[in-house]
């Protein structure tokens, strides 16, 4: 998983979202690159499968 947040777009374009430790947005990056959105997508895909479905989230 990328250490950041992202966005893949169209299968070539992902944004990433750089945070301050307080979490301020310090920067937008725009990266055009297809093995990378890939990387990105397969990544997001294998974490969303172990997550938790919204209606069985309970918080503490």
């Amino acid at each position: 998983m990328p250490a950041v947040d992202y966005w893949v777009f169209d299968g070539e374009l992902v944004l990433f979202h750089h945070f301050s430790g307080d979490g301020v947005l310090l920067e937008r990056e725009y990266v055009a690159d297809p093995a990378l959105a890939g990387w990105c997508g397969v990544a997001f895909s294998a974490v969303w499968e172990r997550a938790t479905p919204h209606e069985e989230y309970k918080p503490i």
